[in-house]
Order: C-alpha cells, then structure tokens, then sequence
C-alpha cells in the first residue's frame, strides 16, 4: 500500500497496488472518499484509452450508481439526459474559455483536458497555483450538475521510467479529486486512475509537448 500527500493539503490517500480494471477491486480514501483505481498493472486497458475504459466499466458497476443514488444524486433518464450534458458543456465552456482548458463532447459525455502548462511542473504531483482557480470553477460547475459520474485519468511525460510515471500520474489524479473534494464536489461521484506515460498526445521531444503530455483528462458522464 502506498499513501500519497495531496498538494500539501495534508490528505493521505491509499492505493492498492490491485488493478481495479482488471481484478474489479476498488479502493476508498478514508480522508475523502474518493474511489481509487490503481492501474499499474492495467496498462493493456489503460493504453486502450484510459477515460473511456475506466467509464465503461465503471459506469456499469451497480455499487457506483448506489453510492450516487445513496448521496441524494438522482439519475436522468430519457431526453432529460442530452439536453442536461448540453446545458454542462455550454456552462463549462463559458466558465473555462481563455484559461487553457480543452473541453470535448462525445455523444452524452464532457472531456476535460487540462495540460501541464496549467497544472503540473515536471516531477511533480503538486497543484500549481494559477491552476487553483480554474478548478474553483470546475468544481462550481460540477456541483450545478450533480448528476454526473466524474472520472478522473492522470498523465506523465516520458520523463523517468514506466514505473515512476503511472506512480506519479496516479498521484495527479489524486491531487485533483481531492481539491474538488475540497470544493464540495461529492466523493462518491469519482473515480481516479493513472495512465503513466502510455497516452502521449504530443512529442516527448520537446518542452511543449512534454506539457501537454503532463496533463489531467476529467470525464464527466451521466448517471442513468
């Protein structure tokens, strides 16, 4: 078992080191509550694409949808479901323009990505400072729209080795759920994972790419 401080806000979390994508196993941070996956054995799965297979699967499990619904989150249903992720994407996009956050939407689901010119220096799994606020209005978003499952995939660089990175990435992941813990955003609607350095979007080659590498993608989708 490993624990992890996020971010200097004094959180420790504790991972398995049992793939949850590929023994079914979960683990819950007693600090926060965040649902934990830890991949260092998944990389088949994760190199398949991490938020979409971490949704998939987890939006299947009976257990998830109950700790939503036990929460007091209700489920959409019908045409309810389009027109309600319309209404997040549009509010996300007027809330994050200009602050270096790419959103994407895939059918009824929302893709955060937030590069590491945004988030994370090199190395490291602490926020940056000027990324604060931009989850401050993530985070503002998430709670108008509590209907949603939030995944939560980490990224590295190729800097280090494979093992070091999907540790770090894992990390980042971490760092994040937990600050949109602090922010209000209910534990029981997340679920994180690291990618390590198997999902590059950019050349490792360079410094740029190296930051858009170094990144956190947030899936959002619908509890139905």
């Amino acid at each position: 078992m490993r624990s992890f401080n996020l971010s200097g806000r004094n959180m420790i979390l504790a991972l398995t080191g049992v793939a949850f994508l590929l023994a079914g196993c979960e683990t819950v941070d007693t600090s926060n509550g965040v649902k934990t996956s830890s991949n260092t054995k998944s990389g088949a799965l994760i190199g398949a694409g991490a938020g979409a297979v971490l949704g998939a699967l987890s939006n299947k499990n009976d257990r998830r949808k109950n700790a939503v619904i036990g929460a007091g989150i209700g489920a959409l249903a019908g045409a309810g479901v389009g027109a309600y992720m319309d209404r997040q994407n549009k509010d996300l996009r007027a809330k994050l323009e200009g602050r270096g956050v790419y959103i994407t939407r895939s059918g009824d689901n929302i893709i955060l990505n937030m590069p590491g010119d945004v988030t994370f220096s090199s190395g490291s799994a602490d926020l940056s400072s000027s990324f604060m606020p931009v989850l401050n209005d993530v985070g503002v978003i998430l709670n108008q729209y509590p209907s949603t499952y939030i995944d939560v995939v980490g990224h590295a660089d190729s800097t280090g080795n494979a093992a070091s990175n999907m540790e770090l990435s894992e990390r980042r992941a971490n760092a994040v759920a937990g600050y949109l813990v602090g922010q209000k955003v209910k534990a029981e609607r997340i679920y994180i994972a690291g990618a390590g350095d198997t999902q590059p979007i950019a050349s490792n080659a360079t410094p740029e790419g190296r930051a858009k590498n170094r990144r956190v993608e947030i899936t959002l989708r619908p509890v139905e």
